[in-house]
């Protein structure tokens, strides 16, 4: 007989990060992530997370909007449900709410755990089958100031920690930006790779004017420098230079894919499973991308360990990544409230072993950092 829902519990739990994290939209000092809790009728558990950044600050869901529509709106369209068959499931979710990725994505990731314990079978393998053990991952420097971001960058060289760096700009002046970013890769020379991300902040004008500065400068990969729907404006930019642009904001499904494709965009797209509303919509687009030639970065929300792991099995099923992953969020955190960290070493991170996402959460820590 088919495993059935029984409950879902969501619960938003407060991380203090290592450092202030900058960004162009806002600052952030504490991450908030909404645990899901899949409860079935087999006594199987299914885990998934729900993450944005800065609140309200980055996009339309909010940790306590997740919260509150899952427990809502979403839950009640799954409990009672028969667990097994995702794509119903999906579609049910789809047809009767717009929107809510996160929340969506949380709630699929709970369901291929859960599916995955029940058949022994870790998440990669119900997505296709792992190609990649070990994943590349990048750090950003957000600091924000020059000396301690080339100080934080030769101690994760030094460490094998990383080798490909990330820095958030667009918050100050264009012409103090540059100077912070070329320093910073003038200091590091051959020894790593330099990207941005703009995070939408700046005019097309702007942008031409900024980027035509960092590939001066030796920078790899500008992402996202211009509004989300500003999709022509970012092909010209993608034509106009020789350093390739990441589409991230831009780019939510396969549907954007196919837009940007389709006007003739050649740089790359940024995969997160929680803007695609889970795992199986994230790979979908990653393989129209693959289609068109299009390049792939796994990118991040900057999830806890949960939503960082559920990341790592999808991605690990493709066969290419041009430009690496970003799956960095739990070291970015003070703390985790997971029994086991996941294994970061040798410029990347393991995939995590064991049926479904492999995590297991430590129940001590979980209710320390729970909202109250």
């Amino acid at each position: 007989m088919s495993s059935v829902i029984e409950s879902i519990e969501t619960l938003l739990v407060d991380l203090p990060t290592i450092r202030p994290h900058k960004l162009s939209m806002t600052t952030m000092a504490c991450q908030t992530m909404v645990i899901v809790r899949m409860r079935h009728s087999d006594g199987v558990e299914g885990l998934g997370e729900g993450t944005t950044i800065g609140g309200l600050a980055y996009g339309p869901e909010s940790p306590e909007s997740i919260k509150r529509n899952i427990d809502a709106y979403l839950a009640p369209l799954l409990i009672g449900q028969p667990a097994d068959n995702l794509n119903v499931l999906r579609a049910r979710m789809a047809r009767h709410t717009r929107g809510n990725m996160i929340a969506k994505s949380a709630l699929e990731t709970a369901l291929l755990d859960a599916r995955g314990k029940r058949l022994g079978l870790s998440v990669a393998d119900l997505l296709g089958g792992a190609r990649h053990a070990h994943l590349p991952v990048l750090w950003t420097l957000a600091s924000g100031d020059t000396d301690k971001d080339i100080d934080e960058a030769f101690q994760r060289l030094d460490d094998r920690r990383h080798c490909d760096f990330k820095l958030k700009i667009g918050a100050r002046d264009l012409d103090e930006d540059v100077r912070h970013v070329a320093a910073i890769k003038a200091a590091l020379g051959e020894r790593a790779s330099v990207r941005v991300d703009v995070n939408q902040a700046w005019d097309e004008a702007t942008a031409v004017r900024g980027i035509a500065a960092l590939q001066d400068a030796g920078i790899e990969l500008i992402e996202q420098a211009l509004p989300a729907r500003e999709h022509a404006g970012l092909v010209r930019l993608a034509n106009r230079f020789r350093v390739p642009m990441l589409a991230d904001e831009a780019v939510a499904d396969a549907r954007d894919g196919l837009d940007l494709a389709a006007r003739g965009f050649s740089g790359a797209f940024a995969l997160k499973i929680a803007k695609s509303g889970g795992p199986v919509a994230a790979l979908e687009l990653a393989h129209l991308a693959q289609t068109a030639g299009i390049g792939l970065y796994g990118g991040t929300l900057l999830e806890g360990t949960l939503g960082t792991a559920a990341s790592l099995h999808a991605w690990s099923t493709l066969g290419e990544l041009a430009w690496g992953t970003e799956m960095f969020g739990p070291l970015l955190l003070e703390d985790d409230i997971v029994a086991e960290p996941l294994r970061y070493h040798e410029f990347g991170v393991d995939l995590p072993a064991g049926p479904g996402l492999g995590i297991a959460l430590d129940e001590d820590k979980l209710a320390h950092y729970s909202r109250k």
